[in-house]
């Protein structure tokens, strides 16, 4: 028989033991290429930051506060800033662009964004080409009109032609409905950013909400259909911002951060991220160390099955020694046996890799906007693979070496 067709029986023999040492072997495998693989596709898509903007201008605080609230719409507004602060960022020469947001409102769950018809021209999806409309198209910016994102529009059921009333603050609560009525015109195509999970409205129509309050000059002032909201009284939430270079960037960090009172200017976005995520570097590094240990228990559940089979098998070993089997041929077929256990775990591990990666994704995906896929290639789905199987051969070198040192006339005798 050949050395294959030997280990394969021999695996069919003990398929119980083989096939936990399988799963454990899986499991380590799957996980250690989901966490890497995960992380470095956090980065990547994080690192991007708010695509087509450099910075956020906002209220005195934190900067990354200001950065989940205006480009991942997961934290709460620090507060508003005059809307003479967002004009004198319009007429600079240094800022390419700047686009108002006003936001504290929602639908089902969804944000509402006021803003201005600009956006659409300037933000870009994750692989950098432009917006683009699956249905319909912009707001008009005197309207109660929406755009909604991709995202939005598929959890909500929203689609051109639908009117739907906002409700108040950024959680959800069916008693804080607005009566103002808003209809979509457009819906936008998927970008696999945070943009998929927000509704675009007007930002005036924000501004005219029922109940809305503006306190840009400092006094109070409740806007009314149909009259005007004069500039001193606007205010917003946050500016995105587009500098003409990363000069203009240290300039108005040093302007605003460092000198100024008033307002936080959250620059640059891609490096507040990656600030923030090596806060949770940590939990990478023990997820790692868990699925290491995993896979250090199985090689060493593979060890212990290897010999539990050798008292059973040392006769099977003496017999292949008389047929002319040479020691070094017996050491091989143990290494090979453990070699394949480990072998077909991580092939199995592929497949716990996909289960958990996309799981991950899916949540990742709902709760942000970003988007990643399980087909991304990282040079662990190799290394993983490659050092489990190695990591297999090595734990079958000790019960090799015994049934290396296995004597022919000790176990040549027929069992009675």
């Amino acid at each position: 028989m050949t050395l294959f067709s030997l280990v394969w029986r021999n695996l069919r023999q003990h398929v119980v033991a083989n096939g936990v040492t399988v799963g454990a072997v899986a499991l380590s495998a799957g996980l250690l290429m989901s966490v890497w693989g995960l992380e470095s596709q956090s980065r990547k898509a994080f690192a991007v930051g708010s695509p087509g903007f450099d910075a956020v201008l906002g209220a005195r605080g934190s900067r990354l506060q200001l950065v989940l609230n205006a480009v991942y719409h997961l934290d709460t507004s620090p507060g508003n800033i005059p809307w003479a602060l967002y004009t004198a960022l319009k007429s600079d020469p240094r800022v390419e662009a700047a686009v108002p947001y006003a936001v504290g409102d929602n639908y089902r769950g969804f944000r509402l964004v006021g803003t201005t018809g600009e956006i659409f021209s300037r933000l870009v999806g994750a692989q950098g080409g432009p917006l683009s409309f699956t249905e319909g198209g912009p707001f008009r910016p005197d309207q109660k009109e929406a755009v909604a994102g991709s995202q939005a529009a598929r959890r909500t059921g929203l689609r051109k032609g639908a009117v739907f009333n906002p409700y108040h603050g950024i959680v959800f609560d069916e008693s804080m409905r607005h009566n103002d009525l808003f209809r979509v015109v457009g819906v936008l195509a998927p970008t696999n950013t945070p943009a998929d999970r927000v509704i675009w409205i007007p930002i005036d129509g924000l501004f005219r909400l029922g109940g809305h309050v503006l306190r840009g000059g400092g006094a109070e002032f409740t806007p009314t259909d149909g009259g005007e909201i004069p500039d001193e009284h606007k205010e917003v939430s946050a500016v995105m911002i587009k500098f003409r270079s990363p000069q203009a960037g240290f300039g108005f960090d040093q302007t605003i951060n460092k000198q100024g009172r008033v307002a936080t200017l959250a620059w640059p976005i891609a490096g507040i991220m990656m600030d923030f995520l090596e806060r949770f570097s940590w939990v990478t590094m023990v997820l790692t160390l868990t699925a290491v240990l995993t896979a250090f228990v199985a090689g060493a559940g593979l060890m212990a099955a290897l010999f539990n089979s050798l008292g059973a098998r040392r006769r099977e070993f003496a017999i292949l020694r008389a047929l002319g089997a040479s020691r070094r041929r017996l050491f091989g077929m143990i290494v090979l046996e453990s070699s394949v256990v480990s072998a077909l775990g991580t092939v199995v591990g592929y497949g716990v890799y996909v289960l958990l990666f996309t799981a991950a994704a899916k949540v990742l995906k709902i709760q942000t906007g970003v988007s990643m896929e399980w087909t991304f290639f990282h040079p662990a789905l190799v290394v993983v693979p490659l050092g489990v199987v190695l990591l297999g051969a090595l734990s079958g070198l000790i019960p090799a070496f015994a049934a290396y040192r296995t004597s022919i006339a000790k176990n040549i005798v027929p069992l009675v």
